[in-house]
């Protein structure tokens, strides 16, 4: 694998939403932030892992947790901000790929048999914690079905779901 870049590897771990593993680590070579809006936090940022395409553009490797309007495969436009040379400014190319987000809460039955019905029916997923999942769908089609499935389980009380679009 090769070595990822990471911008401010010293920064409080406390200011920052990690992935711990993205779904395309393999194509990555860089981690940038994108600010979360208020709402979301304490933490400030989340680090999207990346694979740099020139100075100030990147490919998203992974599936983002809290930031909306982002996707795998979207290429992202970054400029500094403060202390930081990277930061997410917008999406340069969208890759068409869908982000769901699943809520769990308390309910631990179905966990796992959800995050692999969505596996099965052809997605990627990230875990953030042990009760929220990062879903990936391919286009809209995939997309279609992906959130009957969540709205299906959502109506059975398993979980609650929401898109990563604002």
């Amino acid at each position: 694998m090769a070595a990822i870049l990471v911008e401010h590897p010293m920064t409080d771990a406390n200011e920052f939403v990690l992935h711990e593993e993205p779904v395309w680590r393999d194509r990555s070579n860089f981690i940038i932030n994108a600010e979360l809006p208020e709402k979301d936090r304490p933490r400030k940022f989340e680090q999207l892992f990346v694979k740099q395409l020139d100075d100030d553009r990147f490919e998203v490797c992974c599936i983002p947790f809290f930031v909306y309007d982002i996707a795998l495969g979207d290429v992202i436009n970054t400029s500094p901000k403060d202390e930081r040379k990277y930061v997410v400014t917008g999406v340069a190319k969208p890759s068409g790929h869908y982000v769901f987000r699943v809520w769990f809460g308390e309910s631990f039955h179905p966990r796992d048999e959800v995050a692999e019905e969505l596996k099965a029916l052809g997605s990627l997923i990230e875990w953030s914690s042990r009760n929220l999942l990062a879903v990936d769908a391919t286009d809209k089609e995939h997309a279609q079905q992906v959130a009957d499935f969540l709205a299906e389980r959502e109506k059975a009380g398993h979980l609650v779901y929401e898109t990563g679009r604002s």
